[in-house]
């Protein structure tokens, strides 16, 4: 099966996807500072370039991308969800 989205290092909470993924689609990711991969079923459709859980994370918990903080859960997401602004929010500001 072709790998549907990248974690760009291994610790990440998220990945990238490469490609359209459809809700109930189980997806092929890998992990690119070792190449291993991981496997799991869509919960939502994810646009191409948007992210994709790779944990399960509960509310208020520091979502990681490139091994830094890149916001905050505003409600449990698990495995499979669609991340975005609906669900994270900055903690910049």
């Amino acid at each position: 099966m072709l790998h549907k989205f990248l974690i760009h290092n291994r610790g990440d909470h998220v990945g990238v996807a490469t490609t359209t993924i459809k809700s109930g689609e189980k997806v092929v990711g890998v992990y690119m500072d070792d190449e291993d991969t991981i496997e799991l079923t869509s919960n939502g459709d994810i646009p191409l370039g948007h992210k994709i859980s790779v944990v399960d994370l509960d509310k208020s918990e520091n979502v990681i991308k490139y091994q830094v903080t890149i916001g905050e859960t505003t409600k449990q997401l698990s495995k499979g969800d669609y991340v975005h602004t609906h669900n994270i929010k900055t903690k910049r500001w």
